[in-house]
């Protein structure tokens, strides 16, 4: 990528799955954007209209005690809130609350790797249906299997086991 400020791997890594939504950290969004989060929290609080909840929502308690013990940092670092996270279109939106020139470029590549990100999953989405479709057809393959197996099981049974036939003409004990 060209002029990438940040290897997409660390971009990648702050990215977290919650309520159902990937989101970032305010504190990893202004460290990447080379501000202080309150100074970010305060522009974001200065334009409250810009981010309603599905761009933007406060963690609660246990939200953020199970991400800190997937991160493996201090449990508050120093802050007295909860922190807020950003959707994707919560993190868009910030670069229209921030002009620096650091963060609308770190602004487009995290887009990039979001639109990445979405790209992955729909094509894992569409993997997993071919997938589906293959098992399908392999279930109704057994099944037909069987039904063969049981034909021929039936066959060699009768093979095996002739029936006393009556016999027609002349019978020798008819004399």
């Amino acid at each position: 990528m060209e002029n990438a400020l940040i290897p997409d791997e660390t971009l990648m890594s702050k990215i977290y799955f919650i309520r159902g939504q990937k989101v970032m950290l305010d504190s990893d969004l202004a460290e990447l954007y080379g501000v202080e989060t309150r100074r970010l929290n305060e522009q974001v609080t200065r334009n409250a209209d810009r981010f309603p909840d599905d761009f933007m929502f406060r963690l609660n308690e246990f939200e953020f005690d199970s991400l800190m013990s997937q991160i493996a940092t201090s449990k508050r670092g120093g802050r007295r809130k909860l922190p807020y996270v950003f959707t994707e279109h919560g993190v868009l939106m910030l670069s229209s609350v921030l002009n620096s020139k650091q963060a609308i470029k770190v602004n487009i590549q995290v887009m990039r790797i979001f639109t990445r990100i979405r790209k992955m999953f729909m094509d894992n989405t569409e993997l997993r249906l071919e997938i589906e479709m293959i098992k399908k057809k392999l279930d109704n393959q057994d099944k037909n299997l069987e039904i063969v197996f049981r034909y021929l099981d039936e066959l060699i049974d009768k093979n095996e086991r002739p029936k006393e036939r009556k016999r027609i003409g002349y019978k020798p004990d008819d004399i």
